[in-house]
C-alpha cells in the first residue's frame, strides 16, 4: 500500500489560508448579492481581506518578479496610473479568493445567460473553465494589482481579453478611502435602452469586494430581457495612494 506523502509546513499553511478565505466568501449573503447585482449591476461583499492582508498584498507591487507584465495607463491612453498582472503561482489570498468566489458567482452568470438567451459555457469549477480558456488560446493569467497616485484615473472600459468571457468580476480595495487617499471612486456607466446612460460611484471600503458586471447585464424591456452594456473605471485620485486587487475569472489571449 502506497502511503500519501506528508504535506510540507508551507502546504499545510496554504490549506489553512484557503479555508479561511473560503469561509469569508461563504459568509456573504449571496442571495442579497445576486439581488443587488440584478438591480444595479454591482454589489458589495463583506470583508474578504483584513487590514494586514491588504497591506501585504499592496506591498507586493514593487516585487516585479511576481508579475507577468506592467501596464502604464497614460502610455496606452487608458487614463493615468499603473497596473500589473500577476504571474503564477499567485499569492495565497489571490488564488484562494478566485477559487472560492467563482462558484458563488456562477449561478448569477447562468441566470443572466438564460434571461438573455445566451449559451452558458461555464463549468462548475474554475479550473475546468480556465482549461476551456487555455484551449481557446486565452492562456495569460488576469489577476491584477492596480496602483493610483494623486492625479491618476482609469478610463471607462470592459475587461474582455478574448471571446471567452465570465460575466462577473471582483475588485477589492486595499487602502482606506478618506484616510489613505481621497477621490478615486469606482465608477460604472450603464448604457440604457433608448435612454440616457446611468452612472454610479463608490468609494471602495478596505478589504471588501465589489462584484460587478464584466460586459453587460440583463434589464427588463418591452420584449422581455435586453442586454445593457456596462463599462467601469476610476475617478481622479485627489490625494494619497489607492491600490486595489482585481479578480477576473477568464484568462487573456
Amino acid at each position: 500500500m502506497t502511503e500519501t506523502p506528508a504535506k510540507t509546513p508551507a502546504e499545510v499553511s496554504a490549506d489553512v489560508s484557503a479555508a479561511t478565505f473560503a469561509q469569508r466568501v461563504d459568509g456573504a449573503d449571496w442571495a442579497a448579492v445576486a439581488e443587488e447585482l440584478g438591480e444595479h449591476g454591482s454589489a458589495l461583499t463583506p470583508g474578504l481581506l483584513d487590514p494586514a492582508e491588504c497591506a501585504e498584498l499592496a506591498g507586493l507591487y514593487d516585487e516585479a518578479e511576481r508579475f507577468r507584465s506592467t501596464v502604464d495607463m497614460a502610455r496606452h491612453r487608458f487614463g493615468s496610473g499603473q497596473y500589473r498582472y500577476f504571474r503564477e503561482p499567485f499569492p495565497a489570498p489571490v488564488a484562494a479568493l478566485r477559487e472560492a468566489l467563482y462558484p458563488r458567482l456562477l449561478p448569477v452568470a447562468r441566470d443572466w445567460a438564460a434571461r438573455l438567451g445566451r449559451p452558458a459555457p461555464w463549468p462548475d469549477g474554475l479550473a475546468a473553465w480556465l482549461e476551456q480558456c487555455h484551449a481557446a488560446g486565452q492562456t495569460r493569467p488576469t489577476p491584477i494589482l492596480l496602483r493610483y497616485r494623486a492625479g491618476d484615473w482609469n478610463a471607462l472600459h470592459r475587461d474582455l481579453y478574448g471571446p471567452l468571457v465570465f460575466p462577473l468580476q471582483v475588485v477589492i480595495g486595499l487602502d482606506v478611502p478618506g484616510a489613505d487617499y481621497t477621490g478615486g471612486e469606482f465608477l460604472t456607466v450603464e448604457q440604457r435602452l433608448r435612454a440616457q446612460s446611468r452612472g454610479t460611484s463608490l468609494a471602495l471600503p478596505q478589504g471588501r469586494g465589489l462584484v460587478f458586471t464584466t460586459r453587460d447585464r440583463p434589464v427588463r424591456s418591452a420584449r422581455g430581457w435586453s442586454a445593457a452594456p456596462v463599462r467601469h473605471g476610476v475617478s481622479t485620485v485627489r490625494s494619497g495612494l489607492r491600490r486595489t486587487l482585481g479578480l477576473v475569472f477568464h484568462d487573456a489571449a
